[in-house]
């Protein structure tokens, strides 16, 4: 484990090109941040209902006061209700 911390998360779906190049692709566990590097994997955990998931950073942002991570639909609908939004979470990046 590289690091960790706690921040908010949000999630995104819309089709677009990511910041390295790839297709965006709402079903894959990936994630946006904005400073790790491209293809660090970083398991981010809901402390409220203790659901965690792996996800790969392929691009940056979020640009939002207070969150650190932008999920994937796919990646978020594995540790929250979509219908939340955004959530507090945890996060160990792993390298």
């Amino acid at each position: 484990m590289v690091d960790t911390g706690s921040c908010g998360a949000s999630f995104y779906s819309e089709g677009q090109l990511t910041a390295n190049g790839e297709t965006f692709d709402p079903s894959a566990l990936t994630a946006a941040h904005k400073t790790l590097p491209f293809n660090t994997k970083v398991r981010v955990t809901n402390p409220a209902n203790g659901k965690s998931v792996t996800v790969r950073i392929n691009d940056r942002g979020p640009f939002i006061e207070g969150r650190c991570l932008d999920l994937s639909r796919a990646a978020f609908a594995e540790i929250a209700s979509l219908d939340q939004g955004h959530v507090e979470v945890r996060y160990e990046v792993l390298g």
